[in-house]
C-alpha cells in the first residue's frame, strides 16, 4: 500500500463531543421518563387495589365477580358464542363499508337529475345517524317476522342486517368527507383529461378520500365490534348470551365479566391497527405541511 494513501478507518464519519453529548442527553432523558411513567403507574395501580381491596363489600364483590371455578366452566360456551360474533362482525364490517360508500358516491352526485338519488341518500343517513342501534334492532328482529313473508331470513340475518343499515348510515358521513375534502381542480384535471366521471371517482378521488378517512373508517369498526354483541337480544347464543345462560346457571355474574375480557382481546388488534393507521395519518400531513 502506497505510504500517501489514508487508512480506510481514518475517513469514517466521527461525531463532534457536542453531539455525542447531546445524544447522551436524550437517552438519559427517555430512561428518566420511561422510569416516572413505571413508577407513577405503579403507585396509582397500588392506590386503586388497596381502595378497592379495602372497601366492605370487597369479599362479596369477588365471590360474584372473580370466580375461577365458574369462569373455567363458562369458558368454552363463551367462546363457542365469540366465534359467532367474529363471523358477524365480519360480514356486518364488509356491508356496512359496501353500503356507506355506495350512500356517500349517491350523495355526491351531481346535476338536478340525480336530485331523487340524492335526496333518498340523504334521508337514509339521517333517518339512521339518529335512530338508536337497539331500536332499528328490535324492528327488524321483531317486527319483520311479524310479517310472516315467505322467505323472510332467520333473525341472527335481520340482526345483522340492522347493524349494516345503522352503521352504514355512520360510514356514509366519513366516507362524503373524505370526497369532499380533494380538492375540485383535481376532478376538474381528470375530466381535462378525458376520464368520465365514473373514472374520476375511481381512480382520482376515492383513493385519496378513503386514505385521508381510514383512521375514522376504524373507529367506527371498533365500535361496530362492540355493538354486534346486542345480536344477544334477538335470541341467537353468542358470546353475551352464553355469558347470560352460564351466570343464571351459576347465579355468578363471572361469566360477564369473562365475555367481556374474550371482546376486548378480540378488538386489541384492530385498535392498533387503528392507532399506526391515525399516527402514520398525522406523520404524513406534518410532513406534508413542512415542505
Amino acid at each position: 500500500m502506497s505510504t500517501t494513501e489514508t487508512p480506510a478507518h481514518e475517513d469514517e464519519y466521527r461525531p463532534s463531543a457536542l453531539a455525542v453529548a447531546r445524544r447522551g442527553y436524550r437517552r438519559r432523558q427517555t430512561v428518566r421518563s420511561v422510569l416516572l411513567a413505571a413508577l407513577s403507574t405503579a403507585v396509582l395501580g397500588t392506590v386503586l387495589a388497596v381502595a378497592v381491596t379495602g372497601s366492605p363489600g370487597w369479599e362479596t364483590v369477588r365471590g360474584s365477580f372473580l370466580s375461577l371455578s365458574v369462569a373455567r366452566s363458562s369458558l368454552p360456551a363463551i367462546l363457542e358464542g365469540l366465534w359467532l360474533n367474529a363471523r358477524l362482525l365480519g360480514a356486518c364490517a364488509a356491508g356496512a363499508l359496501l353500503l356507506g360508500l355506495a350512500t356517500a358516491v349517491l350523495r355526491s352526485l351531481r346535476g338536478p337529475v340525480a336530485f331523487p338519488l340524492r335526496a333518498l341518500a340523504a334521508s337514509y343517513t339521517y333517518a339512521f345517524r339518529g335512530a338508536p342501534l337497539i331500536i332499528v334492532l328490535y324492528v327488524l328482529v321483531f317486527g319483520v317476522p311479524g310479517l310472516r313473508l315467505t322467505g323472510t331470513p332467520s333473525v341472527l340475518v335481520l340482526g345483522g342486517i340492522a347493524l349494516v343499515i345503522t352503521y352504514g348510515a355512520y360510514l356514509a358521513e366519513v366516507f362524503r368527507a373524505g370526497i369532499e375534502s380533494v380538492h375540485p381542480s383535481q376532478r376538474a384535471a381528470a375530466r381535462s383529461l378525458g376520464l368520465t366521471h365514473r373514472q374520476t371517482m375511481r381512480h382520482v378521488v376515492l383513493p385519496q378520500a378513503v386514505r385521508r378517512v381510514a383512521p375514522a373508517l376504524l373507529n367506527d369498526l371498533v365500535a361496530l365490534q362492540k355493538d354486534v354483541g346486542l345480536i344477544s337480544l334477538a335470541g341467537p347464543i353468542d358470546a353475551i348470551r352464553a355469558a347470560q345462560i352460564s351466570s343464571i346457571d351459576s347465579f355468578n355474574y363471572t361469566p360477564y365479566l369473562v365475555a367481556g375480557v374474550l371482546f376486548i382481546l378480540m378488538a386489541a388488534p384492530l385498535i392498533a391497527v387503528t392507532d399506526w393507521v391515525t399516527l402514520r395519518a398525522a406523520r404524513r400531513q406534518n410532513a406534508e405541511g413542512t415542505t
